[in-house]
């Protein structure tokens, strides 16, 4: 069983993780990964060769043969050849990632992390297929700072790489004059300081002539007595190794195996053992580990990248895409949300419009997502960035977003964990786009975590005999909707139920009395009732809400703000048309609306979109009062009690 699993999750996608597969050489545990970034001129190729010559990193042979093309052309030895010489050798050797070149100091291994251009990099970055612990910017001492050398910073912000050296390349050609390099030095510090950055050092060299490579210039640089480009390199910190990281075990799927239910996935961090008690995201259940399920062999500890499968002591609700995490003093769970931060990568020639519904995957984890704002966007050909009201990506461009899930999501912030921090959008089956995830630094939401209280869901279940829940009552003015509500209500009420109604007028005299009927407004009334209604409900109330709520997006995202918290959500239609809801207009709404008394009136200038499938559909003009009251109430108490409405009432039995 176990070893099926294994062989399911190798084959698994790298949408859902980009991981080694155990067990970890020590090397790459140590293994330093570094992206380097300049402009097309300013001897990329030639400083990277110059680190494979200075390191011994070429295969046998290699430099002697460059050596002599060089002399049969009449030119001197080019060491961006040795570049393109690797790059020759990885095309032939399918098992090597040829995104990825390695290398090695006296102190450890190191990954080059290969980009032909910047596109090509935040792609590879952003997606999963390259993740960068350290960047070497690099910057021609004879040409100064570039809009490009800008366009790289802020690349490297963007996706949060923060150890940085700037080498100051080609300094043989300005006769390794000292004022130029303090000159560059000076305006590019003064430029990441802007960005929020700091580079860890500035280096000068001749990447050609080797000075300050490996090796310290002390003969044509004697004023500079600072760390070579290696020696920087090694004085870098690697990343914490996966298995000393907090526990992220992600559920691939639950199998059923002669009695036992068997939670099967990947240990993407940490390590978990028999005995341990496991909190599953979201959702926060918690039980312990009975037993580690394992083909033909014995095992009581898994660590990060293995596959594994165990059984439970207690027998909880366990899904593909729930993420399994163990408490300890010094770690925090995964983040829980419904509305995430990202910097998203669009590859789709079909733009991703503000509202519109795509496919979210994360890990195992899967669910509709939409743009709710576009806070920026940045053209990955030319790095030019534009701020405003867009309402769509396109093709190659780079987005900070806010998104809004259907349900909600465990993930960590991808300078945290690449694998529980990024995810990709499929579109037409087809993977769209990819994005890295980061917390919200905004300073209104820094400091503010949320409170749980210490009585449950399950602890007020069980004290009222029924679950709180959200019934969202939406329908044109006039349609009933209010009366409905206020029927169930007090039906609810009648039964020794906890019950409250939160009415859309009543909202608007306190609450919202703020907002006004424009379509942001309208969204912000919606956002705020939600919220609202989600409080009662987790208090153990079964809410019955009334809301015109004419747009599909912001019902949506109601019942995501809902769910999100474990808590059941209705959506319920309450159906008639214009023409019916004018002749009742028993607020006299309609005829004012028609007099040009009220503008952006639903129904009359302003639009209404109706639920496609909705949970509840009452139809009010084919149906008395009392008969959509009934079948809503029935509809409501099995949904929270399990009951029919012609149970007897509880004082009853």
């Amino acid at each position: 069983m176990v070893v099926e699993m294994q062989q399911q999750n190798s084959a698994l996608s790298t949408l859902e993780t980009d991981s080694p597969t155990p067990p970890y050489p020590n090397d790459l545990l140590t293994r330093l990964r570094v992206v380097v970034v300049g402009h097309v001129d300013h001897g990329k190729s030639t400083l990277i060769g110059r680190i494979f010559y200075d390191t011994d990193s070429m295969p046998e042979g290699k430099i002697e043969s460059i050596r002599k093309a060089c002399e049969a052309e009449g030119m001197p030895f080019e060491y961006a050849f040795l570049l393109d010489a690797l790059l020759e050798e990885q095309e032939q050797n399918i098992t090597i990632d040829t995104t990825r070149i390695p290398f090695r100091t006296q102190k450890r291994g190191y990954e080059i992390i290969d980009a032909p251009g910047h596109k090509e990099f935040l792609k590879n970055m952003i997606t999963g297929a390259a993740s960068a612990d350290a960047a070497i910017l690099l910057i021609a001492a004879n040409e100064g700072v570039r809009e490009q050398s800008r366009r790289h910073g802020y690349l490297l912000r963007l996706l949060g790489v923060r150890q940085i050296v700037v080498v100051v390349n080609k300094m043989d050609l300005v006769d390794y004059d000292q004022a130029t390099f303090a000159r560059v030095r000076a305006e590019y510090t003064a430029f990441l300081q802007e960005l929020g950055l700091e580079a860890e050092r500035f280096i000068p060299v001749s990447a050609r002539e080797g000075d300050n490579i490996a090796h310290p210039a002390t003969n044509t640089m004697p004023w500079y007595d600072g760390f070579t480009v290696l020696e920087t390199l090694d004085s870098f910190a690697v990343p914490e190794p996966p298995t000393d990281q907090p526990l992220r075990f992600v559920t691939q799927d639950v199998y059923r195996f002669d009695a036992r239910r068997l939670i099967v996935g990947r240990v993407e961090s940490g390590r978990l053992a028999e005995g341990d008690t496991l909190t599953f995201f979201p959702g926060g259940k918690k039980s312990r580990i009975a037993r580690l399920e394992c083909w033909n062999t014995k095992k009581t500890e898994a660590i990060a990248g293995e596959s594994i499968a165990f059984t439970l002591e207690e027998q909880i609700f366990v899904e593909r895409g729930h993420i399994a995490t163990r408490e300890t003093p010094d770690s925090l769970p995964p983040y829980t949300a419904n509305q995430l931060r990202a910097n998203l990568f669009w590859m789709s020639g079909t733009p991703w419009n503000v509202g519109e519904k795509l496919r979210l995957k994360l890990a195992t984890q899967e669910t509709l997502a939409r743009i709710v704002r576009i806070e920026r966007i940045t053209d990955a050909s030319t790095l030019a960035i534009s701020e405003g009201n867009a309402t769509a990506i396109a093709k190659n461009d780079v987005a900070e977003v806010v998104l809004e899930t259907d349900r909600a999501v465990a993930f960590d912030p991808h300078e945290v964990n690449p694998v529980t921090g990024r995810f990709v959008i499929v579109q037409d089956r087809r993977v769209a786009g990819g994005g890295i995830l980061f917390r919200d630094d905004t300073p209104e939401n820094r400091h503010i975590v949320r409170h749980d209280t210490q009585v449950t869901l399950e602890e007020r279940t069980r004290r009222n005999g029924h679950q709180g829940a959200v019934i969202w009552l939406t329908g044109l003015s006039g349609s009933g909707k209010s009366t409905i509500a206020s029927a169930v209500h007090h039906a609810l009420f009648d039964r020794g139920m906890q019950t409250t109604l939160l009415d859309g007028d009543n909202l608007r005299h306190g609450l919202c009395a703020d907002l006004s009927f424009s379509e942001a407004d309208r969204t912000e009334n919606i956002r705020r009732a939600a919220h609202v209604a989600r409080l009662f409900a987790e208090a153990g109330m079964v809410t019955l809400t009334s809301f015109i709520s004419p747009y599909r997006a912001d019902r949506d995202s109601a019942r995501a703000v809902v769910e999100a918290g474990g808590i059941p959500f209705l959506e319920v239609f309450v159906d008639a048309s214009v023409e019916t809801c004018e002749a009742r207009d028993p607020k006299g709404l309609y005829r004012r609306a028609r007099a040009g008394e009220i503008k952006q009136f639903t129904g009359i200038d302003s639009p209404y979109e109706p639920p496609p499938s909705p949970d509840i559909h009452l139809k009010t003009e084919s149906s008395s009062p009392q008969e959509t009251t009934d079948q809503l109430l029935e509809a409501v108490l099995s949904l929270v009690t399990g009951r029919s409405a012609n149970a007897p009432l509880e004082w009853e039995i």
